[in-house]
């Protein structure tokens, strides 16, 4: 958002709580730049991720970030799925995504260790370094003067007495004409800080991640995941060839005790208080309880976990997998239980909220920050 500001003449200053870039979502995802296919047709998330991914890829070789675009299967494992397959592949041509429905003979040649009926070849799915895109997001922030002050929390949002908006943060008061809140798994806070009572309420979701051991790493070449199912924003535990060559597992989705909890044991009081209060909290409960119960069931046992990836790929056993961190997705919620499924951005006075930007929205970055430019404008 900087970045887009500053390229249109904008002074700006970015307010980081953390000590620094990339501390939460963007520093924990799967790194996977996303095509688009699974987005309903002319929503945000379907036209962002489309540009998204030329923009993110364009941005990252010239700024020597790695990226490699590598494909992916998105693979049916029994005839069942063939109906929500071919769905995808539906959403992928009204889309402008390039892919296609391809054989299992022909998805063994790209994967010789997957188990499918059939499959969708994605040819602009990519692996990149999304922690390395901050880094020289923040090096031509500060060769071109944008004031970035890590350690600065805002505490305080009010109308300037001028017009604009002022933010305490401690420390100072910063005074300017507009306020965009980007603040990921704290946006509806920001949002309530400066005045605003957002219709959606953010609820963290923890994504845990294996990896295969050094020496089953053959059995995956590039990115197979299953066909998720369309009642849930979650993609479902698949498997991720990384840049450095280590293959990633997962991930699952589970409720976090704390909106940057990525470990059982981060709990937070205040955070569980709020998600309890939250009517939309229990219909959503209600509505995918068993969902949930199988979700924390596969977070505890490693046996569980293998079971999912052996969907795919039957080689793979649960002696075969490492814990190796997790993420937290920053979901929005609303109180009827719903949860929001599109980017959800709201305005006020001199202001603009990012409420909801959960995955894609790491591919989806650069086109997200030219929208809401335009709106400031």
């Amino acid at each position: 958002m900087a970045h887009e500001l500053v390229r249109r003449g904008d002074r700006v200053t970015v307010l980081e709580k953390e000590d620094h870039w990339a501390a939460h979502q963007t520093g924990h995802n799967s790194n996977v730049v996303h095509a688009g296919l699974y987005y309903r047709p002319g929503s945000f998330k379907a036209r962002m991720s489309v540009a998204g991914n030329r923009s993110v890829v364009a941005f990252a070789r010239a700024n020597g970030v790695p990226v490699d675009i590598c494909g992916k299967l998105v693979v049916a494992t029994d005839s069942t799925e063939l109906p929500a397959l071919r769905v995808l592949a539906e959403r992928a041509e009204a889309n402008g995504v390039p892919a296609k429905l391809i054989e299992p003979a022909e998805a063994a040649e790209y994967e010789p260790e997957v188990s499918c009926v059939a499959a969708l070849r994605v040819e602009s799915t990519g692996i990149i370094d999304f922690p390395a895109i901050c880094a020289a997001l923040v090096r031509l922030l500060t060769e071109a003067g944008a004031d970035l002050r890590l350690g600065t929390p805002a505490l305080g949002i009010r109308p300037g007495r001028n017009g604009g908006v002022e933010v305490a943060t401690g420390s100072a008061v910063v005074r300017a004409d507009a306020l965009v809140n980007c603040a990921g798994l704290h946006s509806d806070r920001v949002a309530e800080l400066a005045g605003l009572k957002p219709r959606a309420r953010i609820v963290p979701f923890r994504g845990e991640y294996y990896e295969l051991r050094p020496d089953r790493r053959h059995l995956v070449r590039g990115l197979i995941y299953p066909v998720p199912d369309p009642a849930l924003p979650f993609l479902g535990v698949h498997l991720t060839r990384m840049l450095d060559g280590s293959v990633h597992a997962g991930p699952n989705a589970v409720l976090a005790l704390r909106r940057e909890g990525y470990r059982w044991q981060d709990i937070s009081p205040r955070d569980l208080l709020d998600t309890a209060r939250f009517p939309g909290s229990w219909r959503l409960a209600r509505k995918y309880g068993r969902t949930g119960v199988d979700e924390v069931l596969r977070s505890l046992s490693r046996k569980r976990f293998a079971a999912s990836l052996a969907r795919l790929v039957p080689a793979v056993g649960p002696d075969d997998l490492v814990r190796c961190g997790a993420g937290v997705r920053a979901q929005a919620l609303l109180p009827d239980g719903c949860m929001v499924d599109d980017f959800l951005i709201e305005n006020a006075p001199n202001q603009v909220h990012v409420l909801n930007a959960p995955s894609p929205a790491a591919t989806c970055a650069l086109e997200i920050a030219r929208h809401v430019a335009d709106q400031i404008s």
